[in-house]
């Protein structure tokens, strides 16, 4: 019931637009009650992604069984699931992508599901890389990478009208995903120690006097003249 009522929806929304096309126009096309479509959908826009509950679905039981050796590795191949969703039916998801384009509405929604999907591949790389440092951060950046990769390959395919292999373009960008942020994290480097400007007597009162500044290699050269400038006022 649930594929009826979204193929009637679609049928409908390409014939007399999605703005144009009613609940009941749905439900009048697919032959069941109102109450029907809504226990399967809670609006016409989740009609148009039908198929992204279970698509989530599969990625988290996914996540949750996958190897901890290779976090990035592992939501890249999370990603993949989504693409598969969309080359099974290459029509359907052209058509979809068309639709989207031509409504707002729709667009709104779609980032919405997209930043779902990007919050699932977040968790799982939180929980790998915890909470403390970095590591939230880290989690958040790869998997924002991840869903930006992968988007771009996919529209590239869909905008072609779904012509050849859209593998070949998500591999390719979420190669250079985990190219950048595979390899471990490499430490920070400590922050250089500030100058410091201390008086060494010329024996014959403050006009004789000598500052000399003691710097780390790499400390600003602003910062130098700076110490330097609040040692003689000092003194």
């Amino acid at each position: 019931m649930r594929e009826v009522l979204a193929q009637a929806a679609f049928q409908l929304f390409l014939e007399r637009g999605f703005e144009r096309t009613t609940v009941d126009d749905i439900v009048a096309r697919a032959g069941v009650g109102r109450r029907s479509f809504f226990r399967y959908f809670p609006s016409k826009e989740d009609a148009v992604f039908p198929d992204h509950e279970s698509c989530l679905a599969e990625m988290t039981e996914f996540l949750s069984a996958v190897d901890d050796g290779d976090p990035v590795g592992a939501v890249c191949d999370a990603a993949r699931i989504v693409l598969r969703m969309y080359a099974d039916n290459p029509e359907f998801s052209v058509q979809r992508y068309r639709l989207t384009r031509e409504v707002p509405g729709l667009r709104t929604y779609e980032l919405s599901v997209v930043r779902r999907y990007e919050q699932t591949l977040a968790g799982h790389l939180r929980n790998r890389f915890g909470e403390g440092g970095d590591g939230a951060l880290r989690a958040e950046v790869i998997a924002a990478s991840v869903v930006a990769a992968h988007n771009n390959g996919l529209r590239l395919w869909l905008r072609s009208g779904g012509e050849g292999d859209p593998e070949v373009a998500v591999d390719h960008a979420l190669a250079l995903v985990r190219e950048v942020w595979g390899r471990p994290s490499a430490p920070v480097a400590p922050a250089p120690a500030p100058a410091r400007p201390f008086p060494v007597s010329g024996g014959g009162g403050g006009e004789g006097e000598v500052i000399v500044m003691v710097a780390q290699k790499g400390t600003p050269m602003w910062r130098v003249v700076q110490q330097i400038e609040a040692a003689v006022g000092e003194n």
